[in-house]
């Protein structure tokens, strides 16, 4: 493939680098809305030293000459524990967009999140993979618009629906104040089942333009009773995304979740919350095996993913480094991304005495 070049060398060697190629490519608007934060960006830089700070009790002599990462997510089959975290706007990182996520993530036998704030279509994208493909909404004051999307992804084929939780209103993201973010006008967002951009071209009282449609069209007032509404209309599976509670994750499934994702947003909503490296084990254990449960937030190496299989997640999310791999080299930026993190994981696993995903058990952490 194409290589990216950085710093005189032919690839990134890993997805820190991959930023360094986007950070230098991407225009600073659109940088700084993938890689910002809430605030003071306290929980956007504590989300990657948290998983820092946890340290691997490992294992020796248990033959670890042969070792299989599959596992099974919602009955399908992955080859190795990681999905790509739901993500808006990617056409603003490459002209395919979401589509070019959807095929890097089924080459490397992973699967992936489609964002309502996506600019390719739900049926382009499901199209162009035939992999593992979920549909991330919200729920809009007008529950027919939330309605026609979900009846949207299930002709489409997606697998699974992903409630996102943590957003009633849009945190303060003070770079996309200060660039007056907006999105370039040649991008559609054609999942929405709104015309976006007659709010997005406001941009009122300095808030974001973003935050100007979020506040006119999604619904600060959502409660459980909504995942009830939502699980009466749908048989497709429902994973709760933006759980860092016990009880909260416990309330979710009685009102019908099927899985649970640990997630704060990529720090980009509430400054100072707790890191889902943190928060990953109580909410594993107040779920008891009863749903899968899945984390993001911070993910950037293998030994995160070592580290959130033995805290009780059953799969990871990969975030922004799939954005910077489609910035510097589209489809196959992303898919390098995921090979360089998937050759990571094996070697975690093989220098922790791990020979699957199954054998990453709450021991390997040290207390």
């Amino acid at each position: 493939m194409t290589t990216p070049e950085h710093a005189g060398t032919a690839l990134p060697v890993n997805l820190h680098a991959y930023e360094a190629v986007a950070h230098e490519r991407l225009p600073r608007m659109v940088y700084d809305y993938y890689a910002g934060g809430a605030n003071d960006e306290i929980l956007l830089r504590e989300s990657r030293t948290a998983w820092d700070d946890v340290r691997i009790r490992y294992r020796v002599l248990r033959d670890v000459s042969q070792r299989d990462l599959a596992t099974t997510i919602n009955g399908h089959r992955l080859e190795w524990p990681v999905m790509v975290a739901p993500m808006a706007f990617q056409q603003m990182a490459t002209p395919e967009g979401e589509v070019a996520t959807a095929r890097a993530t089924a080459a490397a036998g992973s699967g992936m999140i489609l964002s309502t704030l996506s600019n390719r279509t739900i049926e382009d994208v499901r199209a162009a993979s035939n992999g593992l493909v979920w549909f991330q909404l919200y729920i809009y004051r007008d529950r027919g618009v939330t309605a026609e999307l979900v009846r949207r992804a299930e002709r489409a084929g997606c697998t699974a629906l992903v409630l996102t939780v943590d957003t009633p209103i849009l945190g303060r993201r003070e770079r996309d104040l200060l660039n007056r973010f907006h999105v370039p006008s040649e991008f559609a967002a054609p999942n929405l089942g709104v015309d976006m951009r007659a709010t997005l071209g406001a941009q009122e009282n300095m808030s974001s333009a973003l935050a100007q449609f979020i506040l006119h069209h999604w619904d600060a007032g959502i409660a459980w009773k909504d995942l009830a509404w939502l699980r009466s209309i749908t048989s497709l599976p429902i994973y709760v995304k933006g759980v860092v509670r016990d009880d909260d994750a416990v309330m979710a499934l009685e009102h019908g979740a099927t899985g649970i994702i640990v997630s704060n947003h990529g720090g980009r909503q509430l400054d100072t919350a707790v890191p889902t490296a943190r928060a990953l084990g109580e909410v594993a254990d107040a779920v008891q095996g009863r749903a899968e449960v899945l984390v993001d937030g911070g993910i950037r190496r293998g030994t995160d993913v070592l580290k959130a299989l033995a805290l009780g997640a059953n799969a990871v999310l990969l975030g922004r480094p799939i954005l910077w791999g489609l910035a510097a080299n589209g489809e196959a930026g992303a898919r390098h991304v995921l090979q360089l993190l998937r050759d990571e994981v094996d070697l975690a696993f093989a220098l922790a005495g791990v020979r699957t995903p199954a054998e990453a058990t709450r021991d390997l952490i040290a207390p």
